[in-house]
């Protein structure tokens, strides 16, 4: 590594913790200033972003990316045009800086008050989404944090023209330039050196999959916010409403697979699964031809019924397929599904499908994950679905941020406290 790159990602961060003071005490107006023109500029300039997004895309082509991997790199005007109502959306919330926590008077006379303050630098890790720059902009600048941008080499020159138009829009606001940042290199060496810097950089969150998620988390000196996939569980309990479950299974599953909070898992109560399996089956294959992979009970309720099952191995009951497959067991109680949602998920999403609220509540209350559900779709846990507005991506950890990590994840707190003249004896 040479020590030109280390000097160049060392000064990016620095500058980062310099413009972070300075944002601590920018005013809300003018913060939403720079969104509001941000919003104005993404449009504006689509012929410069979408020349330089053809360039990623020449390569992604050529190096053999995917079809949803070029996908995912695509802009368009109308991307465009949702990138720039996700930054007016953004900055029509509430402004988290200086909301009260709490507040107390001790006996003394002290008075306590505990207000949310920036978390200072956020570094941002992530791979082919372009949107996912501009999405990190925004909620940093809003939240009053200064961000160290490192996308993936498959997006660069489309990051390069975004980081271009967020400078712009900083510029017109007067917010500092340096309050957004986007490391200027595919070296992966530039990452290695961002991941020891813990004197300026306060936390980190990297987006993609597993493995970038994993090499960031376990070569970090910096607290890292993270999820490593969603291996997310439908349960259907012998008091479900099968035809709320059919639709229900149908969205999480096949509505987007390729997302973190798709369901990969589908249980069901032994006591409804001969007559509920097959019409779910039938579902899942008449909407996109999904693939069962099955434990030995669910394999003769289907061949039973003349409806195609693949054997499951071991592996499948904890994988994240990210497709049209779907591992499917029977369980034969509630206590035993939600001791095998607990063992074999990600603690992202899990479900249960029930008119009974005693089991429902015991359910809530003995999944170990970060969002679960009562009679609803896995695909709700979003930022956006939570009314947060937005969201910078969603944490499996326990400490500070669990879930959707908007605006408020995006903050730390400060006590302030006020006396007359009070000393501790």
């Amino acid at each position: 590594m040479s020590q030109d790159l280390a000097q160049l990602v060392t000064s990016i961060a620095q500058r980062a913790r310099a413009a972070s003071f300075e944002l601590a005490t920018t005013p809300t107006a003018t913060r939403n200033a720079a969104l509001a023109k941000l919003a104005e500029l993404l449009p504006a300039s689509a012929e410069a972003i979408l020349a330089a997004n053809q360039k990623d895309l020449a390569d992604a082509k050529a190096n053999g990316l995917s079809t949803a991997q070029i996908d995912r790199l695509t802009l368009t005007p109308a991307r465009l045009e949702q990138l720039a109502e996700g930054v007016r959306q953004v900055q029509a919330l509430p402004d988290p800086l200086g909301e009260e926590l709490e507040q107390t008077t001790r006996p003394n006379g002290l008075n306590l008050r505990k207000v949310r303050v920036p978390i200072g630098v956020i570094g941002i890790i992530y791979e082919a989404r372009p949107n996912v720059t501009i999405d990190c902009a925004i909620l940093t600048l809003k939240s009053g944090n200064a961000a160290v941008l490192r996308g993936g080499k498959e997006s660069f020159h489309t990051n390069m023209a975004l980081a271009a138009i967020i400078q712009q829009a900083l510029a017109a606001s007067g917010v500092p330039a340096d309050a957004v940042q986007l490391i200027p290199t595919t070296d992966r060496a530039a990452l290695n050196v961002l991941l020891k810097l813990d004197t300026l950089i306060h936390a980190l969150i990297p987006r993609g999959g597993e493995s970038l998620i994993r090499f960031v988390a376990e070569n970090s000196r910096i607290p890292v916010i993270k999820h490593y996939n969603g291996v997310c569980f439908v349960y259907v309990d012998r008091a479900g409403d099968i035809a709320m479950a059919e639709r229900i299974i149908v969205n999480a599953k096949c509505q987007r697979p390729g997302v973190c909070n798709a369901a990969e898992q589908l249980l069901l109560h032994a006591a409804i699964a001969d007559e509920a399996l097959p019409r779910l089956a039938r579902a899942l294959i008449a909407a996109k031809n999904v693939q069962l992979r099955c434990d030995a009970a669910s394999q003769a309720i289907l061949a039973k019924a003349g409806l195609p099952a693949t054997a499951a191995s071991e592996a499948d009951y904890k994988t994240e397929f990210l497709d049209y497959i779907l591992a499917v067991r029977v369980v034969g109680s509630l206590e035993e599904a939600i001791t095998t949602i607990n063992r074999d998920s990600s603690g992202h999403s899990e479900a249960i499908i029930t008119a009974d609220e005693t089991a429902a509540r015991r359910f809530f209350a003995a999944i170990d994950s970060s969002a679960v559900f009562w009679n609803a779709s896995t695909r709700f846990n979003d930022g956006f679905e939570f009314g947060l507005g937005a969201e910078i991506g969603i944490s499996t950890d326990r400490l500070h941020a669990r879930g959707p990590v908007g605006l408020k994840e995006l903050c730390s707190y400060k006590w302030l406290v006020t006396g007359n003249g009070q000393v501790r004896s």
